[in-house]
């Protein structure tokens, strides 16, 4: 019998979970439409990559957040998380590159930003003492 927190329980399959759904959602819009574009695929796919990891690894660090209640988990998920964002802003531009601009930051700048905020994030939850 199926039961849904049972994808969960093990990884491989909470990961075959989140690759397939980050290419389902991704596909249209993002991958169809670069099929042929040579090396500038294999960036987006990179950054799907990065999406799919940050996803499946936020997953885990909230599951683990939820069963210890631990500071460093909490840091290490919000990271993560920030991650995610850090990386649908690089794919953004790297898909319809000099559209989106945030007031003076142009989209590139925004996502090097988030990536050091993971960064500053992941660092705090090392250097915690819990």
């Amino acid at each position: 019998m199926f039961r849904p927190e049972r994808i969960v329980e093990r990884k491989s399959t909470l990961f075959s979970v989140v690759v397939t759904g980050v290419v389902a959602i991704l596909a249209l819009p993002i991958i169809i439409p670069h099929l042929l574009h040579g090396y500038h695929l294999a960036h987006i796919f990179l950054h799907v990559g990065g999406i799919t990891l940050a996803v499946f690894i936020s997953v885990l660090a909230i599951i683990a957040y939820f069963r210890l209640k631990t500071k460093r988990l909490l840091l290490s998920a919000i990271a993560f998380s920030n991650f995610i964002v850090a990386e649908v802003v690089l794919l953004v531009d790297a898909t319809w590159p000099n559209i989106y601009d945030l007031g003076g930051m142009s989209f590139p700048e925004v996502g090097h930003l988030l990536t050091f905020i993971t960064l500053g994030l992941l660092a705090l939850g090392v250097f915690r003492n819990d």
